[in-house]
């Protein structure tokens, strides 16, 4: 998932054990301030809170206190009842059989069917919807075929067979399926709602039905979205929180002075200055995250690149090699983030372990810990651009909030240094999601969370034609390692394929990896029970507030 703020893994994902990372009291409850809103700062207003056209982690926040999928996520990211009070998987591993809870309600009472799920999956698999994430639903028989038009809808491998049996048949085993419909896009909805206002239901209280342990109940745009306890939700005796109030303040300062002054009870980010002094007072905490944060090129989505300069530079390997290795990431997580956050050394983060407890990420694609400044005028001479001449002005764009533009200018910096010169251009979250998606940029920041602890959630966002790869990489044998490595049933071996294939990204360079995330988070000491989730939301449905003593 599109990660917007900064954030971190811990070496060796610190056995999962700290990917369950919950604010601490939370088993007695009778002190539980029961009448007040927990108020949380998530800082941009989202782009959207349709759960098949989100890409946002922090959207994400929202859509998951809101619905609720087939499976949910415990503590170690595992798949465990949701929606579904049983699930039966057939010997081949090929097919799933989910049984519904019969109390499971919407929030305008109305039952939670199969054909909820059955709407919401084949709606994300239509091409005219253009959901990014489409490509996550390929896992199930002949959906890709689907989505390409070579199938019709009685071929896909999604089986009402009643109102509370869901059965779902998939192209080949796949071990992290049930984490899979956990996921954000996977939850279920309601057709009458979506269909009669497919354009402004996520928008409007009225219309914004869900099935999670909140329900929308007002939305201040670049304000705040308030949310109240679902009294229809099947687990409602399980939620203390009477509702949550998410603020759009998107300044990391002012939110964070407002945590301080008791206005706010949590914050989503930390300005970096603030942290070590933060933890002190106990209102800082910096959890692991599953996530990479990088920049990426534009080499494949060019037509709004109008300079034939710009085009043949971005399209020379040599020179976006040439741009990485002359980036000082120690420094940046140094003097800039201060949050524990990893130089990377890979795409895929530290923190994907095989049965045998070894990490995904063991090779060193390049120096994490100092640039190669020597190196990289080296690649340049060799693109044909001498201590950088020749090369046009590229134009890096990141967006407003958070510490990019301080990350950016150290970039600026660094290239400067091989004679490279860069014009930082930034924009609002919602608005540069958009144009980085549409193509309209040169270089810009990127970042992404994991979806589940499986290398392919971040290899596959590369894939020819993947909904969320916003570079345009295309390249054909990578492809073929990743469809190899879906189909393949030895681990050691998928592993392997999938190894191979970040060799090929990494060697053609369409992305810098710069840093693994933390994710650094602001609380009152009296909030508690919230699960800080590695993979990049945030969940309430535990969470108390203590009264004041």
């Amino acid at each position: 998932m599109k990660s917007n703020k900064l954030r971190k893994i811990c070496a060796i994902a610190l056995t999962l054990a700290l990917g369950m990372s919950v604010f601490a009291g939370c088993g007695k409850d009778n002190s539980v301030d029961s009448g007040r809103k927990l108020i949380y700062n998530l800082g941009s207003d989202p782009e959207t809170i349709d759960p098949t056209l989100n890409t946002a982690a922090e959207s994400g926040t929202i859509i998951d206190n809101a619905f609720e999928g087939l499976m949910r996520l415990d503590e170690n990211e595992k798949a465990k009842p949701g929606v579904a009070e049983k699930m039966d998987v057939s010997d081949d591993k090929l097919v799933y059989t989910f049984k519904l809870r019969k109390d499971a309600k919407w929030s305008d009472g109305k039952d939670v069917t199969a054909k909820d799920f059955e709407y919401s999956w084949v709606r994300a698999l239509t091409k005219e919807t253009a959901a990014e994430y489409a490509y996550q639903f390929f896992y199930i028989k002949n959906a890709k075929n689907f989505y390409d038009g070579k199938a019709k809808r009685e071929d896909l491998g999604i089986e009402v067979v009643d109102d509370h049996t869901l059965k779902v048949t998939l192209e080949s085993p796949t071990d992290y399926f049930p984490e899979l419909t956990a996921f954000t896009n996977y939850v279920p909805l309601r057709e009458d709602i979506v269909s009669a206002n497919p354009d402004t239901w996520a928008t409007n209280p009225e219309t914004y039905v869900s099935n999670g342990p909140f329900k929308l109940v007002q939305w201040d745009m670049k304000d705040q979205l308030i949310f109240e306890k679902n009294d229809n939700y099947w687990n409602k005796k399980e939620i203390k929180l009477p509702g949550i109030v998410y603020k759009l303040v998107t300044d990391q300062n002012t939110a964070y002075a407002s945590l301080k002054s008791g206005e706010f009870d949590m914050v989503d980010t930390v300005p970096p200055a603030e942290i070590e002094s933060g933890k002190n007072e106990g209102l800082v905490t910096i959890y692991p995250n599953l996530a990479t944060y990088m920049l990426a090129f534009n080499v494949g989505k060019q037509d709004s690149i109008s300079s034939p300069e710009v085009k043949k530079a971005l399209s020379n390997k040599k020179v976006r090699q040439a741009l990485s290795l002359a980036i000082d990431r120690k420094g940046i997580v140094e003097k800039v983030t201060k949050a524990g956050q990893v130089p990377a050394y890979s795409y895929v983060p530290k923190g994907i372990l095989n049965s045998k407890g070894e990490e995904f990420a063991s090779k060193e694609y390049f120096n994490p810990n100092q640039a190669n400044t020597e190196e990289a005028k080296k690649l340049l001479a060799e693109a044909g651009y001498p201590n950088g001449e020749g090369l046009p002005t590229f134009e890096f764009m990141y967006n407003t909030e958070g510490s990019h533009k301080d990350i950016a200018q150290v970039i600026q910096q660094d290239w400067a240094k091989i004679g490279v010169k860069a014009e930082l251009t930034n924009q609002e979250w919602k608005v540069f999601l958009n144009t980085r998606q549409q193509g309209g940029y040169q270089i810009a920041r990127h970042g992404w969370n994991g979806d589940y602890v499986d290398p392919m959630t971040f290899l596959d966002l590369f894939e020819t034609g993947g909904g969320n790869n916003d570079a345009g990489f295309s390249n054909a044998e990578y492809d073929k390692l990743l469809a190899d490595a879906r189909k393949e049933t030895d681990a050691n071996r998928r592993w392997e394929l999938m190894r191979k294939a970040e060799d090929i990204l990494m060697d053609e360079a369409p992305i810098i990896p710069l840093y693994y995330y933390t994710k650094v988070k602001g609380a009152k000491p009296e909030v508690k029970g919230v699960r800080v989730s590695m993979l990049g939301h945030v969940y309430f449905d535990k969470a108390y507030i203590e009264e004041s003593k």
